[in-house]
């Protein structure tokens, strides 16, 4: 007789094996928020994780009017437009545009009066012009206004019934909502010696024409006067090495804040008479590419402004009587590209930071709910 080994000896030992542990779901910030270590009391939150898709660009705008709380946008490697509305610490993402190859020039303002409220445009590698809409029901419309043929639009100004672009090569254009079939009409004003990395629109002087600020890669600080009878520029201050970003501190007195490639931060300061004094106030990692000043301080008398680059460091620096210190408050994943102030948590007396970068993650940091207002209660 043949002796057969029986197979249920095996089956057994499988039937008792141990399961395999699974692993924990990505924390999901459309669900609820998630937050990030952040360091020198600040919170961190995850506002999107795009993967290893970069967001270039990343600021904050009133783009949904009924909503309290304003609305993030930033804009990727791909061309994605990622608007982002919170509500209760979640974050809902609507993806639009789709351009296909990076988008990096952003601005919001009521550029066209054929469209009731504001509007949001951007623009990018491809030198196309993008125009964003909101409606009631939450959907969101894009179309294209313009093209800039053969150059990229790096830099987006909403000034009145005007679009101002800056372009590589550098250029300045105009984009004007008088184009046929609701379309806009986009021209080049001028060659520029230098690509426009960063423009702030100054606040309105009473009498005065608007002013716009530009930080150049060739090194160039200057001021352009959008006067109507024509387009004044003036050089503010001019380095060596490239300028990367800028970030406006409203007065009085008005500053300006500015980036440098070798991580030198400067700090330009207008006088009563209309002229700038200009100082170095940190001496930083190379790289720098974001900027932003605000309220940061619990202290509202306390002068802060914020920094972020390729140190993948957010560093926060805040004057004191003895000078300017530097302290580290979040890092990211990778190197950063860009940093901007906004109001999304009422919880304190101070203004929060969004960071984006080659992380592929838009970071929402703020300081702890009571930070400056110790007279009310917070939770434990």
């Amino acid at each position: 007789m043949v002796m057969r080994r029986l197979a249920f000896p095996a089956l057994l030992i499988g039937a008792c094996a141990a399961p395999q542990a699974q692993e924990a779901p990505a924390p999901d910030p459309t669900q609820a928020e998630v937050p990030l270590p952040a360091l020198s009391g600040w919170r961190g939150a995850l506002v999107i994780d795009n993967g290893k898709t970069g967001i270039w660009t990343v600021k904050s705008f009133d783009f949904f009017p009924r909503y309290g709380c304003p609305e993030v946008i930033g804009l990727d490697d791909k061309g994605v437009c990622h608007v982002l509305y919170s509500y209760s610490g979640k974050w809902t993402p609507i993806p639009m545009v789709h351009d296909g190859q990076w988008l990096g020039g952003l601005d919001h303002g009521d550029v066209d009066p054929r469209i009731p409220g504001a509007e949001l445009y951007t623009g990018g590698l491809g030198g196309t012009l993008w125009q964003l809409v909101p409606h009631l029901t939450r959907h969101v419309d894009a179309r294209l206004i313009g093209l800039t043929p053969g150059a990229e639009i790096h830099t987006i100004v909403a000034a009145g019934s005007e679009l101002y672009l800056f372009t590589a090569p550098g250029a300045l254009w105009l984009s004007t909502p008088t184009g046929p079939d609701g379309r806009f009409e986009t021209r080049k004003l001028e060659e520029l010696p230098g690509r426009v990395r960063d423009a702030v629109l100054l606040p309105a002087r009473s009498g005065t024409p608007p002013r716009i600020a530009t930080a150049s890669r060739a090194g160039r600080l200057e001021l352009l006067e959008l006067a109507p009878e024509g387009r004044r520029w003036t050089t503010l201050h001019q380095e060596s090495m490239g300028m990367g970003r800028l970030a406006l501190r409203r007065g009085p007195p008005l500053v300006l804040y500015s980036t440098l490639d070798d991580g030198r931060l400067m700090r330009h300061e207008e006088g009563p008479d209309g002229s700038w004094r200009a100082e170095t106030i940190y001496l930083g990692p190379q790289g720098h590419r974001g900027v932003a000043a605000g309220r940061f301080d619990a202290d509202p008398n306390v002068e802060t402004v914020a920094v972020f680059g390729y140190s993948h460091k957010v560093e926060l620096l805040t004057r004191t009587a003895h000078g300017w210190k530097a302290e580290t408050i979040f890092e990211d994943r990778d190197k950063g590209h860009w940093l901007s102030t906004a109001e999304l948590d009422g919880r304190n007396s101070t203004d929060e930071l969004l960071a984006s970068g080659y992380g592929g993650r838009i970071v929402l940091l703020a300081r702890p709910p009571g930070s400056g207002r110790t007279e009310l209660a917070v939770a434990p």
